[in-house]
């Protein structure tokens, strides 16, 4: 039979579905069995005269029903997952791409051009040398 936990974690699911089989079980003494298997199950038979067995046998369908949901929520969460992944991976590669690409560029770039980067190179170095050396000054 359903358990506590299994009726808690669905309370307005199973409220709902046992509204809608036995209509003449009210919305307030749906709520003073809350969560109480053995008291809801009385309750209905009470208010029904079903078999209790007959009653269980519903609250054990509506369990397994929640767990296919809460399973197939799961496949698709790791579905989405999944495609997320492969979406990463696909970028991660493209940037790898561009970047060896760029490399490749800027290193035709000072084959062609090697004067012009020694000087680049060198006037950078002059720049980051004297903000170095002033940010030590100040310090």
């Amino acid at each position: 039979m359903a358990t506590r936990e299994q009726v808690l974690g669905n309370w307005n699911q199973v409220k709902g579905k046992v509204r809608e089989r036995w209509g003449q079980v009210s919305d307030n003494e749906l709520d003073e069995a809350k969560g109480n298997v053995d008291q809801l199950v009385g309750l209905i038979q009470r208010k029904t005269g079903e078999a209790r067995n007959q009653i269980e046998k519903f609250f054990d369908q509506l369990s397994d029903d929640a767990g296919g949901t809460f399973a197939q929520a799961t496949e698709k969460a790791r579905d989405y997952m999944n495609q997320g992944a492969e979406a990463m991976r696909g970028a991660s590669e493209q940037v790898r791409e561009q970047a060896s690409q760029r490399i490749e560029d800027a290193q035709q770039l000072v084959k062609r051009h090697p004067a012009e980067a020694v000087a680049v190179a060198f006037g950078t170095g002059l720049i980051v040398g004297v903000i170095v050396g002033l940010t030590c000054r100040s310090s």
